[in-house]
């Protein structure tokens, strides 16, 4: 079986001097390899296609056969890495805590131990009627997250 570190070690190799960063690389049974990459402007084809070139040209086919996907994250997948989540600094965000806390709202600020979201809600207060917005931000650690993935609004 091929090891995930190796492959690993392979991608990051393939991506040195790019603007790409590794989301994911996983060896599933059957030498199945998947690799997920972004960036802060979008993944197209031919980078996906350079790194598969590149990975095949530095695995040995004849020696132990794979099968390979390489693909940039889904829109609607989890973020899984810092990155994603610094790419996605002043974008709607959804999150779900360990504690079973969901939230929606503006993806803040990122930070190696942690990130902010601000969720704006309606509150009454004694002065007015109506009711009026209110920004409140929510710290969270990573290892205190289900998921957070980037919200998706048709309006």
């Amino acid at each position: 079986m091929i090891e995930r570190d190796v492959v690993y070690q392979l991608v990051q190799e393939g991506l040195d001097g790019t603007d790409c960063f590794i989301v994911d690389v996983q060896v599933k049974p059957g030498n199945v390899i998947v690799v997920e990459i972004d960036n802060y402007t979008g993944v197209d084809i031919e980078r996906c296609a350079a790194l598969h070139r590149f990975l095949e040209s530095r695995l040995d086919r004849d020696a132990e056969d794979y099968e390979m996907e390489i693909g940039s994250a889904g829109i609607t997948s989890p973020f899984k890495v810092i990155e994603q989540y610094r790419k996605n600094v002043g974008n709607e965000v959804e999150v779900l805590s360990k504690a079973g806390v969901k939230l929606s709202g503006v993806l803040k600020s990122a930070a190696d131990d942690g990130f902010v979201v601000t969720v704006t809600k309606k509150v009454k207060t004694e002065t007015s009627k109506r009711k009026v917005e209110v920004e409140e931000d929510f710290t969270f650690g990573y290892d205190e997250i289900k998921y957070t993935k980037y919200l998706i609004r048709f309006k």
